[in-house]
């Protein structure tokens, strides 16, 4: 029997809804810190199959979320097409060379750094019981080329979005090779054990219109109808955080889902202006859930009455920060269960 949370992504609305949050297997977790304190770097966890897989279960023992997402990083798509990552303590991730300063040309793809992932995928699943959905993820192809092109994340992705402006024929060729790792990553993670997937456009919001049908929708429409050529029935959650506006666009033209709608978007807006019927996942802000108090229930209360009626599983707005109290996320699971 499908649990709810995939049962919710394929269109049915009930009483009670499912929740995760992004995130959600992470760094506000004492039962990370001391995994990572023992194991080492970053990189190293996500590559170490046992210790992602007990990373990505952490959260539902603690707390019985309806999705575990599996825990990995939107950069291994790149590490797996050639490029160099590091993870530089305090300062973020490192991907070399940069885009911006050679040819994709350079890179040689070393696809079998995409095999831990799938072995953690294979652990989880044996792990979880089928109430639990178990959720496999990407970047989106913007996302992940303004890492590429960059070498680091920015505040504006300007670098990237100078070079798509000044040679597009090269920049298609990025997000083109990023759609194709994409589609057999995510396919990889599908016959591993994933029952859905997530494409996180993080820096969505970063683009003109023009651009954003270009470097946003066309890409996750592409992955999208791959991934369903070959997982007919396994949804796809768009989440391009920062489209406000362009949402309603996206929803129609990329043919995911679901759509994950960021801490911005207006609830009555959005049930108003997306796809009748069509499930979305949101939008509860995350600094809310590390401020707490009597804020935190009222506004979880006001998204869910305002997504009654509609598919709706409940979720940030983005990913939970690594300083959020154990406790606001006990209440807030209590309000949205019906236990407060």
């Amino acid at each position: 029997m499908p649990g709810l949370l995939l049962e919710t992504l394929r269109g049915k609305s009930g009483s009670r809804r499912p929740v995760w949050l992004m995130r959600q297997a992470g760094r506000y977790l004492p039962e990370y810190r001391e995994l990572r304190a023992a194991k080492g770097g970053f990189l190293q966890l996500v590559y170490d199959s046992e210790a992602a897989a007990e990373i990505t279960v952490q959260p539902i023992r603690r707390f019985g979320f309806d999705g575990a997402i599996l825990f990995s990083d939107i950069l291994i798509v790149p590490h797996a097409m050639g490029q160099d990552l590091a993870f530089l303590a305090g300062e973020g991730p490192r991907l070399s060379p940069r885009l911006v300063d050679t040819t994709l040309g350079a890179l040689e793809a070393v696809p079998e750094r995409l095999e831990p992932i799938y072995r953690t995928v294979a652990l989880v699943r044996e792990t979880l019981g089928p109430e639990t959905t178990l959720l496999g993820f990407a970047g989106s192809p913007w996302t992940v080329a303004t890492y590429m092109v960059a070498g680091e994340g920015s505040r504006d992705q300007h670098v990237t979005r100078a070079l798509a402006y000044r040679d597009p024929a090269a920049f298609q060729a990025i997000i083109d090779a990023i759609v194709a790792v994409s589609i057999e990553y995510l396919s990889g993670q599908i016959a591993a054990g994933a029952e859905a997937v997530q494409l996180f456009d993080s820096w969505a919001g970063s683009l003109a219109p023009d651009q954003f049908e270009r470097w946003v929708i066309a890409p996750n429409s592409a992955i999208a109808d791959g991934v369903k050529a070959r997982h007919p029935g396994v949804p796809v959650i768009g989440f391009p955080k920062g489209a406000g506006a362009k949402l309603p666009a996206y929803a129609r033209e990329t043919g995911v889902d679901a759509v994950g709608l960021d801490e911005t978007v207006d609830p009555a807006w959005a049930m108003r202006e997306l796809p009748a019927g069509l499930p979305v996942q949101g939008n509860f802000d995350p600094l809310l859930l590390l401020a707490g108090g009597e804020e935190l229930e009222r506004r979880a209360r006001a998204i869910l009455r305002a997504f009654e009626g509609r598919p709706h599983v409940f979720n940030l707005g983005h990913g939970i920060d690594k300083e959020t109290p154990i406790a606001h996320v006990e209440r807030l699971l209590e309000v949205v269960r019906g236990n407060a």
